[in-house]
């Protein structure tokens, strides 16, 4: 049998938390609208900031009813099934609000250096009622893992946007200045509108690449950094520099070592 609630559960947060993959419906108020279901879910893209307020990263796709839906009505709901484990279906039922990629709003959320490759918005969701059911008709699926194709392409996309970026050869609003297999080209080709000729994105094609974002996640050297920074509790864009640092330092204790070794070496034997 169904329940409701007018917030969510602690209970309900945590095993919230742990699922691998959701689910969102929006629809335009046009009787002749497309509804529309999409699934979202690669890892650490979902965020619960409390019982009544949740938010997510939403990555770029082929389409973007989504966000026009939103901007149109505000109408969502997020879907979660257990695949493993008790059987539950949790609805949250909200109203929704779109800070696209480059506003002041995203950037508060997801700074340069948490944003993922092929980011273009975060959608903000207050709760206004939640549902959970038995979820008996939903079967068992073992979770294999999260595939990394998307962020693979993602960020080759990104990379040639900060290409075109750095010749200074691009005009954001110009589909023709910009390189085909970029995201900015991909935002104005595929993300302006609904296929009901809602509004989509306005300003994520305006704005720069994060080059930082794209060392990240290309760069073997980027993420061997990145995984030393935190063992040494380090945080921010100097990350790099004082790791070569501390290398130096270290090469410098160990030349010094090693000399003094050589010198009492070679005293002993001319002795």
């Amino acid at each position: 049998m169904g329940n409701f609630h007018d917030e969510i559960p602690s209970f309900l947060i945590s095993w919230i938390q742990k699922q691998e993959v959701f689910w969102v419906a929006t629809s335009p108020l046009s009787a002749d609208g497309h509804v529309n279901v999409s699934t979202k879910g690669l890892k650490g893209t979902f965020h619960i900031i409390d019982s009544k307020r949740v938010w997510y990263e939403d990555l770029t796709g082929s389409g973007v009813e989504t966000i026009s839906h939103l901007r149109e009505n505000g109408r969502i709901t997020v879907l979660f099934n257990a695949f493993e484990g008790p059987p539950r279906i949790a609805r949250l039922f909200g109203k929704g609000f779109v800070h696209e990629f480059g506003t002041p709003e995203y950037n508060e959320l997801l700074p340069p250096d948490l944003r993922k490759p092929g980011s273009r918005a975060v959608i903000i969701i207050d709760v206004e009622k939640v549902g959970t059911s038995c979820g008996y008709g939903v079967p068992f699926f073992e979770f294999k893992g999260h595939r990394d194709t998307y962020y693979n392409v993602a960020s080759r996309f990104e990379q040639a946007d900060l290409a075109a970026q750095q010749e200074d050869t691009v005009k954001p609003t110009d589909l023709d200045s910009l390189p085909q297999k970029g995201l900015r080209h991909y935002f104005l080709s595929h993300n302006l509108s609904s296929i009901d000729g809602l509004i989509g994105l306005t300003v994520a094609h305006e704005t720069p690449r994060a080059c930082n974002i794209i060392v990240k996640e290309k760069s073997h050297i980027g993420r061997l950094s990145t995984s030393l920074a935190k063992r040494l509790g380090m945080d921010g864009s100097n990350d790099l520099s004082k790791i070569l640092d501390l290398r130096f330092l270290a090469g410098t204790i160990m030349g010094l070592v090693l000399a003094t070794l050589y010198s009492r070496l070679f005293t002993a034997l001319k002795c």
